[in-house]
């Protein structure tokens, strides 16, 4: 069984397998509300699978622990926050998709990693005001940025992950709501991509999905490990867990 699994890729030895089975759970516990935990996975995939072909093989994972994820918090999305920036989503990743083959990626990644660190500045600083008459996100431009940065962001990447949290945290959603409308908007938006990665891009093959059908098991596993641990996490802790998690793993773009 080993064996066969390592013949799915040439680059795969059985340390990178382990690796790679890690990095499934912890997909897993990231889609069930440890948000911050899921941009560390990216940059390690990319090394394993080459930069391109990783998002080919992490895109159905990705759909798996989305639906996972939707099962259980299905019933705490606030959708108005998903409708807001949808559009503004799509456009992000039509863009994406269009100069996917052009785009530098050390370029990409700085400035992603810029637009991460600018955000979470502002989420602290917002926080830390004692007057909070005015609010970030009721300006226009914000879903719109949004929306934009975070399409473009998990088409080329599926690095979206600090964007579309920070972007929930300044919604100030409770932490049940806050995973549950993550977890929605996520399913609509990676269902949406893989036809445009299948057709458009073709880094999706039939060794890829088999990869992808044996981290089920694993998804599940993470699925049921952060949803226990995010029991765990009081209000205010989470928050500022999941702040802290984001700025540490957004540092791994720069790997």
């Amino acid at each position: 069984m080993i064996s066969y699994i390592l013949s799915l890729h040439p680059n795969l030895t059985p340390g990178y397998l382990l690796l790679f089975l890690i990095l499934t759970m912890v997909l897993g516990m990231s889609k069930a509300g440890l948000s911050g935990f899921g941009l560390a996975i990216v940059p390690v995939m990319a090394l394993i699978f080459g930069a391109k072909e990783s998002t080919g093989v992490i895109l159905p994972m990705l759909i798996t622990a989305d639906i996972m994820a939707v099962i259980y918090y299905r019933r705490n999305a606030v959708w108005k926050h998903i409708i807001r920036i949808l559009p503004w989503v799509a456009a992000g990743i039509i863009i994406a998709l269009i100069i996917g083959k052009l785009i530098n990626n050390n370029q990409f990644r700085v400035v992603l990693i810029t637009v991460v660190w600018i955000m979470l500045i502002l989420m602290l600083v917002n926080d830390l005001r004692k007057n909070k008459s005015i609010e970030i996100p009721e300006n226009k431009f914000f879903g719109a940025f949004i929306g934009v940065t975070g399409g473009f962001s998990t088409m080329i990447g599926n690095a979206a992950g600090p964007v579309f949290t920070l972007y929930f945290l300044a919604m100030r959603l409770p932490k049940k709501e806050f995973i549950g409308t993550s977890a929605w908007l996520y399913l609509i938006m990676n269902t949406g991509k893989l036809p445009l990665q299948v057709l458009v891009w073709k880094n999706i093959s039939l060794n890829s999905l088999m990869l992808d059908v044996i981290a089920i098991p694993v998804i599940a596993l993470g699925i049921f490990l952060g949803i226990y641990i995010v029991k765990l996490l009081p209000e205010n802790v989470y928050r500022y867990f999941v702040i802290i998690t984001t700025l540490v793993s957004s540092i791994l773009l720069f790997l």
